[in-house]
């Protein structure tokens, strides 16, 4: 993290049969409620590269924040410098483009320097949920 850029690096585990294709994250500077619904689409972020993470596998998830003007900045920097819990949420789908999934992140800091990523809601979008 910088005057300039944050950058927000995710170690993911893909527990289905099919490969997960990240396409878009949103972050906010805040932990949201379990209860509250997922981020509107048209905010989220696309990946400036494709993201693959391979069946019943690890990946990984990487996202910038370059513009200090971006009115997230300010937040995700502060939650960064004072360490306190913000959340990422995360759009992929399967190799087609179908079965789009997303699913919520909470980034809690742990000890030292080091941060705790931990998947706190899932939500289909292409199908009904099952809740």
């Amino acid at each position: 993290m910088g005057d300039d850029a944050i950058y927000l690096v995710l170690s993911l585990r893909n527990v289905g049969s099919g490969i997960a294709v990240l396409d878009r994250w949103c972050v906010y500077g805040e932990l949201l409620p379990g209860d509250a619904g997922h981020g509107d689409l048209a905010t989220f972020r696309r990946l400036t590269r494709d993201l693959y993470v391979p069946p019943s596998d690890r990946g990984f998830w990487q996202g910038a924040l370059r513009d200090p003007s971006d009115p997230v900045f300010d937040s995700v920097r502060e939650a960064i410098k004072d360490r306190r819990r913000f959340t990422v949420e995360l759009l992929y789908s399967d190799h087609e483009g179908g079965q789009r999934m997303m699913s919520r992140f909470v980034i809690t800091p742990g000890r030292e320097d080091r941060w705790i990523g931990v998947s706190s809601r899932h939500w289909n979008l292409d199908r009904p949920e099952p809740r």
